[in-house]
């Protein structure tokens, strides 16, 4: 028998699963519009999951605002009945004694509970409407515009609606206040317990009430800060190395790189319109490679979506191609993105996270672990309590290993918890400058705490993690820095393919985080990915710097690219950004094509 004849048959499936099927492009927004996403969305959901979350997210933390008022003021007037009473005895005296310990000691966690619940109603409810508003109206105004209309006529569009924005939402928040006021009560006595349910009927009310007069108020401050603040524009020129200086630094901004866990893996929200596979990721370590073989590298930037849904097996892919490149890792700092910790399902969007599940906390848990490989020695944490750095990354967990260990392990909800405690404390991360003019970098959170597929992509920065990075400018007054994170802090100013890519995607609060960054916008330089988008401008002084992925908005046969930047010392002791240099990712040399 020859041995053409012993030769297997060649396997000719019906289906070539190497190029995935219409399940791979279940959230694929280059092949799915968000209206076809939205019917899957209704058609999948869990009611109960979403009554539950709905109840610890917004109707708890609602009845907890609105019950704040309603003790302190029943807890005010008890105190001053009986320091108005004559003292007829010892009773009255402990009465009073006893009043005024509950006072001290329920009435001042009450309002730290109550404090808490405000900041997360408003980061879920407050600041999305008002973000949404103010883009759907420059979006749908942006569409009007004749085609030769100058930078400076869509930055007054730009002003004009977000005061529209402020206006429209001040106008609905009275509204809303105004239809809760009769059901609302401010007052609170011992016999309201004996209706539970009317009592959280009132709660509710008074934090409608309450949202609705902060909303008002805020989205008037909001809206005008935003029409006063200059708008957003390309960068008109790049710097040059200040010759009596002579400090510059060379660094390689990187994102989104969706890596993920399977040899043929197709990308969430590409789908079959995207790359496979890691072989973009590995193209781009060898092209870094080769640069850095040859102009040595300062700093490897990685500002989010290293996965593509945060799952271990992407990690261990990402991990077995980054180590064989040890010099690179060296210079590497990395950040979450939203598809690292956010993302609940890759296939449903209506799956969601209860706030309390583990799974969230999980993701989170394997970005840490990530972070701590990569840079653990390397950045540190800012100490909340002084104007300095405090201990590194690396020796703030060690004490915890364990713990993590465990939790990795067996998943508690009780470690879940402490773990959800710990993860903000964690940024943002700072790498200090080696010189007192030097470059630093500091390496932020930009993901909102959200638990739904549909809406992993929002991004918030805390205003905790604000304070601790104006105290690191402190510590370093006469440094240069990096500020990275992964949400792009302003829309860019040029039309956008989708609304959903202006409300579903931003920063909320980015406007506010660039005007407190505004006063030391000289020395910043901020680097972000998250849209896939290449664009770098400014605004309000700062040079906002957005990198394009080198892997999505494109297939395996296409050439993509990345950036390599010059940092520049300027004499004015600020920060300047040379001219970038484009490195092209060329695309498989040999790319298996479908069968016809």
């Amino acid at each position: 028998m020859s041995s053409d004849e012993l030769r297997p048959p060649a396997l000719t499936p019906i289906v070539d699963p190497r190029f995935g099927d219409v399940e791979d492009d279940a959230l694929a927004t280059k092949r799915r519009s968000l209206l076809s996403l939205a019917g899957t969305l209704f058609a999948e959901i869990s009611l109960p999951k979403l009554i539950a979350a709905w109840f610890v997210m917004i109707i708890g933390p609602g009845i907890m605002l609105g019950l704040a008022p309603q003790v302190a003021l029943g807890w005010a007037i008890a105190l001053r009945t009986n320091l108005a009473a004559p003292f007829a005895g010892l009773g009255a005296l402990v009465l009073l004694v006893i009043v005024a310990l509950a006072g001290w000691y329920g009435i001042r966690p009450l309002f730290r509970a109550a404090e808490s619940n405000f900041w997360q109603l408003n980061s879920l409810a407050v600041q999305p409407f008002y973000a949404a508003c103010r883009e759907a109206l420059r979006h749908f105004a942006e569409k009007l515009l004749p085609t030769d209309t100058t930078e400076a006529g869509r930055a007054r569009l730009r002003a004009a609606t977000s005061v529209a924005a402020g206006l429209v939402l001040s106008g609905l928040a009275l509204s809303a206040a105004a239809a809760a006021w009769r059901a609302s009560s401010w007052i609170g006595e011992l016999a309201d317990l004996a209706s539970p349910y009317q009592l959280a009927k009132t709660a509710l009310a008074n934090s409608v009430v309450l949202i609705g007069l902060y909303l008002a108020a805020v989205a008037l401050v909001w809206s005008i800060a935003d029409a006063l603040m200059p708008q957003p524009r390309a960068l008109k020129g790049f710097a040059v190395a200040d010759p009596t200086n002579g400090k510059s630094w060379r660094v390689a901004h990187l994102s989104d790189l969706h890596g993920v866990g399977e040899p043929y893996g197709l990308r969430i929200e590409s789908g079959r319109s995207g790359p496979r596979g890691n072989g973009r990721i590995a193209a781009v370590l060898q092209r870094l490679d080769a640069l850095h073989a040859t102009t040595p590298l300062d700093l490897i930037l990685l500002t989010g979506d290293t996965t593509d849904a945060g799952r271990s097996a992407e990690w261990a892919a990402f991990f077995d191609l980054l180590g064989a490149y040890p010099h690179l890792a060296e210079r590497m700092l990395i950040l979450p993105g939203n598809h690292d910790v956010n993302v609940v399902d890759r296939t449903n969007p209506a799956r969601l996270d209860l706030p309390m599940s583990p799974a969230k906390r999980l993701r989170q848990l394997r970005m840490l672990s990530a972070m701590a490989a990569i840079q653990g020695p390397k950045v540190h944490l800012v100490d909340r309590h002084a104007d300095t750095l405090g201990p590194t990354l690396a020796a703030t967990l060690a004490p915890r290993l364990s713990g993590l260990a465990d939790f990795a392990d067996t998943g508690s909800w009780r470690e879940a918890g402490r773990f959800g405690q710990l993860w903000p404390d964690l940024f943002p991360q700072v790498l200090p400058p080696r010189e007192p003019d030097g470059l630093g970098v500091i390496l932020a959170d930009s993901n909102a705490e959200t638990h739904f597929s549909f809406t992993n992509a929002l991004g918030l920065v805390s205003a905790e993690q604000v304070l601790a990075i104006e105290k690191a400018f402190a510590a370093y007054p006469g440094a240069r820095w990096i500020i990275a994170l992964h949400h792009h802090l302003v829309e860019y100013p040029m039309p956008a393919r989708a609304l959903s890519e202006r409300i579903g995607t931003a920063l909320i609060n980015g406007s506010w985080f660039v005007r407190r960054l505004s006063h030391a916008g000289h020395r910043i330089v901020a680097m972000h990915g998250h849209r896939h988008i290449d664009w770098i401008g400014e605004c309000a002084g700062l040079t906002i710097v957005s990198a394009p992925s080198p892997v999505m908005e494109a297939t395996d046969a296409a050439e993509t690219c990345f950036y390599i930047h010059t940092l520049v010392a300027t004499p004015d002791g600020g920060l300047g950004l040379g001219p970038p240099e484009r490195i092209a990712v060329a695309g498989a040399a040999a790319c298996a094509t479908r069968a016809a």
